[in-house]
């Protein structure tokens, strides 16, 4: 039996995407709890990245709304979404290329404090020290401690993708949207950034995944959604997604521990 829903920090609701003719997203109900970790899985071309670019304010929903924490997200820049405490990784890192991946990790720590960025912040903002260390600290968290003074555009995709992740942790969101973080990883890498969203989770942050990659799904996620062909066709906690045959039939074909 699933547990009592604890208190929803995102909402979206009666969500309809349409492409001209292609329905991407059909009456989408999703409910996100604070302080869990949400995996959103399905086949490709579900929709799973569509839900994610609504929720951001990417594209706007054919219909329907996004509530965080009792604010409407609908018709929301990104910029202002971001401001309210919501980041995002996303399936291709997005990175500074030709600053070195210290300052990558800084550049949004003075966002976060100032609301944008600044000329010449790297010379002459108040506190630099201060988020200089915050921001070595994240990449010691992830690895990459020793590649600080690298040029971000050399790293591996897979280190661009832990880097992208240190960029948003810094911002210290209550929501963190991370689409197919491990992809292009290592078995190594995935597993070292499996131990990282752990520790992240002690924190009580909220987080939603999407993720092909079922060790990384059963590893860290409270609660499962399954889309097939823009529809929500089971939600549940892991266990029960496993034993759940509208979701063998539509996507795993079965699910091995």
């Amino acid at each position: 039996m699933s547990e009592t829903p604890g208190n929803i920090v995102l909402h979206a609701a009666d969500v309809f995407k349409n492409f001209g003719g292609l329905q991407a997203l059909s009456d989408i109900d999703l409910q996100i709890e604070e302080g869990k970790t949400h995996a959103i899985i399905g086949p490709n071309g579900a929709g799973k990245s569509t839900l994610l670019n609504v929720i951001i304010g990417r594209i706007p929903p054919s219909s329907g709304a996004v509530v965080f924490d009792g604010t409407i997200l609908t018709g929301k820049k990104p910029h202002e979404i971001n401001q309210l405490g919501i980041s995002r990784v996303f399936q291709t890192p997005e990175i500074f290329a030709d600053l070195d991946v210290l300052q990558n990790v800084m550049a949004p720590a003075f966002a976060r404090r100032d609301g944008a960025f600044k000329v010449n912040m790297f010379r002459s903002v108040a506190k630099e020290a201060e988020i200089r260390d915050e921001a070595e600290a994240l990449l010691n968290d992830i690895g990459l401690y020793n590649h600080r003074e690298s040029l971000a555009g050399v790293l591996s995709r897979g280190d661009k993708r832990r880097l992208e992740l240190a960029m948003c942790l810094i911002q210290r969101p209550r929501l963190l949207l991370l689409d197919e973080p491990t992809a292009g990883m290592s078995r190594h890498d995935t597993n070292t950034t499996i131990e990282l969203l752990k520790k992240i989770k002690m924190t009580g942050m909220t987080k939603v995944i999407i993720e092909h990659d079922m060790h990384v799904v059963f590893s860290l996620a409270d609660k499962i959604s399954v889309l097939a062909q823009g529809k929500i066709i089971a939600t549940g906690l892991p266990e029960e997604i496993k034993d759940d045959p509208r979701v063998k039939m539509a996507y795993l074909g079965g699910i091995e521990e």
